[in-house]
């Protein structure tokens, strides 16, 4: 008996010792009847589903071996800005406003709305996502992108019946019409033109209308390309309306401007819809002609001038040297003029044209001015009455280069305006100002030339053959300034604001450039006119002429005499 009690002690002593009670677990750990196991604290108790656990609302849990920790769902952000914690701290998780924290999330034309952990982007109105899903979020790769209906490029109405409203869009209609121009023309009173002047529309007419109500004074200036029906670089071109307004309606300029002009087409900028045209003047067609043919003569005339000048030894002189390089800076701006004056789609090419035309030009009154110079010191002086040819570069070209290289590194973007390969308006002067001085130093010489004349032509000995050949030589050099610095008074008016008379004097004056010098300075003088009857019975009636040795060497040396005689005194 006492044996069975003592098997029972000893068995729940043993039980005692084996198998641990809860109490002596360790926190995050149960009991079971393997010993001490891991309690998951994340668990949620199926009775009672709403429990928010240890973590607390809008929270993930996650277990781990004797603990647990905590984390922020995705769209939340902890209080304590902490990435993990516990239950047993403060920390919540609080919602995470995507659309003002990231203002630019959804990207352009979307509109971002936020809700309880999360946001969503849909397109604005009048705009459609790339993949046609109407909500989407950052990353997804979607953009807004304006819906633009179909366009219709040829349509016949019959009857109009309904209409349609879609909210963000506006309705913009282009109508261009097949014959209209041959019928408008001749309507250009709103235009104020000229007496003589007249214009032709050189595009189609275009009615532009937009479903807005008010459209005379946008916000925004509308741009219109009008291409050209009659392609031609040298006319000017301008932008017009149909102005109702007018008495029995009229084309206008008002608000219109051109933004750009070349051959092919004309772009217009304007501040109001109606229907537009581009407009050509025929009065520049006219003075386009008269330039051509105005031009071409004086280059011939210029041209057969350098080859007198050049190529007849018996009229060899300083003078004649200045006479020649005269007709070759003339000859090179007119020739550019003519070929490139108008020639501005490359702003490039456009300003080096201007730049080369403000240098030959330049040059041209340089000459005129050693050529008053050169009259003065025959005049005045006795010894030493011409130029070294060296000088006479350096004043011919030297100045020139001078002013252009100066003028172009101060305002490189004054060469070349929208409308002509010319100066700028503002720039003008860097022409203008120079040429004023010249003109200026060549009339205060001529002054006193005349003057020292009329006191030689009364003194007692006046060599009166000296004397009646420099009083023509100033004569010429007189009429030779007064054309050319009459040519650009009517200039300064031309290139920007020019009146149609002051194009036509301009164009007038320049032709007769190179018609004077080749009159006055190769016609009117007897030892060209014979040169020239020379060239010509050589070329007409080629003979083998026989001289005798006698007049062969007399005529020789009576050549030299007079050569030499002509050189010594300055004339040629």
């Amino acid at each position: 008996m006492m044996g069975r009690w003592n098997l029972l002690i000893l068995v729940l002593f043993l039980s005692s010792v084996i198998v641990p009670s809860e109490s002596d677990c360790p926190a995050g750990f149960i009991t079971s009847d393997e010993g001490c196991i891991d309690e998951n604290d994340c668990a949620v108790d199926e009775d009672y589903p709403e429990d928010v656990g240890k973590c607390g609302e809008n929270t993930l849990c996650f277990n781990t071996n004797g603990s647990f920790y905590c984390q922020c769902a995705k769209g939340f952000r902890s209080s304590t800005l902490t990435v993990n914690f516990t239950g047993g701290s403060s920390a919540t998780c609080r919602d995470i406003n995507e659309c003002s924290d990231m203002k630019d999330i959804c990207g352009p034309n979307a509109i971002c709305f936020n809700t309880i952990g999360n946001y969503s982007c849909i397109c604005d109105d009048g705009f459609v996502s790339t993949t046609g899903v109407e909500s989407f979020r950052y990353g997804d790769n979607v953009k807004c992108i304006d819906i633009l209906l179909p366009n219709v490029t040829d349509v016949h109405l019959t009857q109009c019946y309904s209409a349609i409203i879609i909210i963000g869009f506006t309705t913009v209609s282009l109508l261009s019409y097949s014959n209209l121009e041959n019928s408008a023309n001749g309507f250009s009173g709103g235009m104020k033109p000229e007496k003589n002047q007249s214009f032709k529309i050189n595009s189609k007419v275009v009615t532009v209308a937009v479903s807005n109500r008010n459209t005379s004074h946008l916000k925004e200036e509308v741009k219109l390309t009008l291409y050209h029906l009659k392609k031609s670089n040298q006319t000017s071109h301008t932008c017009v309306f149909w102005d109702s307004s007018e008495k029995g309606g009229s084309w206008s300029a008002r608000g219109c401007e051109v933004v750009e002009s070349n051959m092919e087409y004309t772009v217009c900028s304007c501040n109001h819809l109606s229907s537009f045209a581009v407009l050509m003047s025929l009065c520049e067609m006219k003075l386009q002609l008269i330039t051509w043919v105005g031009l071409s003569l004086s280059l011939i005339c210029l041209f057969i001038c350098i080859l007198t000048f050049s190529m007849i030894r018996s009229i060899q002189s300083p003078r004649t040297t200045i006479h020649l390089h005269l007709c070759i800076s003339l000859f090179t701006a007119n020739l550019i003029f003519l070929a490139g004056i108008s020639r501005t789609e490359n702003r490039v090419g456009c300003a080096v044209v201007a730049g080369m035309l403000h240098f030959f030009y330049m040059a041209a009154f340089c000459w005129m001015c050693l050529e008053g110079i050169q009259l003065f010191r025959m005049v005045v002086l006795v010894f030493n009455t011409s130029f070294k040819t060296l000088y006479m570069m350096a004043g011919g070209y030297g100045v020139p280069a001078v002013i252009v290289a100066v003028s172009a590194l101060a305002n490189a973007e004054g060469y070349g305006t929208d409308k002509y390969c010319w100066l700028k308006l503002e720039f003008i002067w860097s022409f203008f100002g120079p040429v004023c001085v010249i003109i200026s130093v060549n009339i205060f010489f001529f002054l006193i030339t005349v003057w020292k004349l009329a006191q030689k032509f009364s003194s007692l000995n006046p060599d009166l053959d000296k004397l009646q050949k420099i009083k023509a030589f100033t004569v010429t050099a007189v009429a030779q300034l007064c054309v050319l610095g009459t040519m650009w008074i009517f200039g300064c008016f031309q290139f920007e604001e020019g009146t149609v008379v002051m194009s036509y004097l301009f164009t007038i004056f320049g032709s007769l450039q190179g018609l004077m010098i080749f009159v006055m300075h190769c016609l009117f003088s007897k030892q060209v006119r014979e040169e020239y009857g020379n060239i010509l019975s050589r070329c007409c009636a080629p003979q083998k002429k026989r001289y005798s040795e006698f007049s062969s060497s007399h005529s020789s040396k009576a050549h030299v005499s007079s050569y030499l005689y002509f050189t010594a005194v300055g004339l040629g």
